[in-house]
């Protein structure tokens, strides 16, 4: 997914499952997120972390979510409703806040300047997010607007996972939105 420069506002790339998901058929089965893994380069795409302007004072905030359909959307192109890429969000299954180096000198939110991503949730080896949904949505909201355009790339650790009654009961509660 690429954050446009000087461009603020919501980015989302969209991520079809369909193949690997089916919660509805006689042998129901879902995808097993157990790790989200992030990474933010120059636009470049360059295998140099460094590649990022120290003087970059952009912030955003990105993650994963199950279901969430919005398409591939480029910066500034969608606006995510209050509360969408957050913990409270039931459907969140990974997510991070990113601070360029020199944002506001000494970060913000409590967060340092760091080219790593800054997670504030994710799913575990011990309790994976289970989606049942046909499509998971990596996305972005602009906070400062970035200097340099960047990448945010992903991968998941997951499995194919059949889907018991008690758990298709469960996922019910907590993911209807």
């Amino acid at each position: 997914m690429t954050l446009a420069a000087s461009a603020a506002g919501g980015t989302s790339n969209q991520i079809d499952l369909s193949a690997y998901v089916d919660p509805t058929s006689s042998s129901p089965v879902g995808l097993a997120v157990y790790k989200v893994h992030f990474s933010v380069n120059d636009s470049s795409n360059t295998n140099d972390p460094a590649a990022v302007d120290v003087d970059e004072t952009g912030i955003f905030r990105a993650g994963l979510i199950a279901g969430l359909g919005t398409g591939d959307q480029t910066t500034g192109n969608i606006a995510f409703a209050a509360n969408t890429i957050n913990t409270s969000n039931d459907l969140m299954i990974s997510g991070f806040d990113w601070c360029g180096p020199d944002a506001f000198g000494t970060g913000v939110y409590g967060m340092s300047p760091s080219l790593a991503p800054q997670k504030f949730i994710d799913p575990s080896t011990e309790v994976p997010y289970v989606v049942v949904r046909d499509n998971v949505c990596l996305v972005a909201e602009t906070a400062a607007n970035l200097a340099t355009a960047k990448t945010v790339t992903m991968r998941m650790e997951c499995a194919k996972i059949k889907l018991t009654q008690a758990t298709l009961n469960q996922l019910l509660r907590t993911q209807t939105v």
